[in-house]
């Protein structure tokens, strides 16, 4: 498993802790129950539901009819539930939009209301909660679920435990409590977008924004909402931007801020925190910068791409 220590620990200026653990307060959970739970969520989803179970967590999103980005989520299965960890300010819009497509399905929608989502990151965030570094992987935890993050397990663990006793029983198992920023800073240099804060709603596409590299989209299974754009983009090499780790020189740039390089618009600022930030960039821009062209620049403050080890540009 990479972590930031080795090639971008100069993006982030630091070392990571063996287990720190955060509470997510910023994410809620939709509840999917019923015969027809996966049938449903099959037809809506980017990834394959068939791989999600009570040991494989996954990430997948919703999109428009036009293939544009709308929500995204984990999904695992407790009991014979589907528990959607979503973002907490959108999930009666993730929840409306759901019941819309329900139709004559037999399903059960609700929200955990109890329960809250945790995040265990650091060198040991895995081994001491009993987990490999296979993306999704996941086991029971108290009355809960703890599973490996399967975008990319250099982030750590997530875990859905009861709201009361949930910090407990990771203390338990060996974690601190942990830093908002230092979390921010791994999942930034990790280029791992998060939500509408890295997203446009009904205007982002998914391999923009690493869908691809991050296990978010399955090329095999049957239709989906959205699915024709999304497929064509890839097969067509349409990608002309993507959504990659920047770090500043100077007062860092606010979030919206356009990107330059000579005077010609080159992307678009989204997440910043502290001296790094993410970026959806045009890739013409982002390799003429590495070959001694026109540096990038956004509000008076250079930047310098930082593409984490799983980046592949033509990918």
């Amino acid at each position: 498993m990479h972590t930031p220590n080795s090639e971008y620990s100069h993006c982030i200026g630091q070392t990571m802790p063996e287990f720190y653990q955060i509470f997510l307060e910023e994410r809620g959970l939709i509840t999917i129950g019923g015969p027809d739970r996966r049938s449903f969520l099959q037809g809506l989803i980017s990834n394959d539901i068939e791989r999600a179970g009570p040991h494989r967590a996954i990430w997948a999103a919703l999109l428009t009819a036009q293939g544009k980005y709308l929500h995204d989520f984990f999904i695992i299965e407790v009991g014979d539930v589907f528990y959607l960890d979503c973002e907490a300010e959108r999930l009666m819009d993730l929840g409306q939009r759901l019941s819309r497509f329900k139709l004559r399905a037999d399903i059960d929608l609700g929200m955990a209301q109890d329960f809250g989502v945790w995040a265990g990151y650091g060198d040991g965030a895995l081994s001491s909660v009993g987990l490999s570094a296979d993306p999704g992987i996941a086991e029971a935890i108290g009355d809960g679920v703890v599973y490996c993050d399967p975008r990319l397990p250099d982030i750590g663990v997530r875990a859905i435990l009861p709201k009361s006793p949930g910090a407990g029983i990771l203390e338990g198992l060996g974690a601190v409590p942990g830093d908002r920023e230092g979390f921010e800073a791994l999942r930034i240099s990790l280029g791992l977008p998060d939500g509408s804060r890295d997203m446009i709603v009904e205007k982002s596409i998914l391999l923009e924004n690493n869908f691809d590299s991050l296990h978010g989209v399955d090329w095999n299974k049957g239709c989906y909402v959205g699915q024709e754009l999304t497929a064509r983009t890839k097969y067509r090499g349409l990608i002309k931007k993507r959504l990659l780790p920047v770090a500043f020189e100077g007062v860092p740039p606010k979030a919206g801020a356009i990107v330059s390089a000579g005077g010609r618009e080159a992307g678009e600022i989204r997440t910043v925190s502290g001296g790094m930030g993410l970026a959806l960039l045009r890739l013409e821009f982002v390799e003429e910068a590495e070959h001694g062209g026109a540096g990038l620049e956004s509000d008076g403050s250079a930047l310098t791409p930082c593409p984490p080890y799983w980046y592949a540009p033509n990918k």
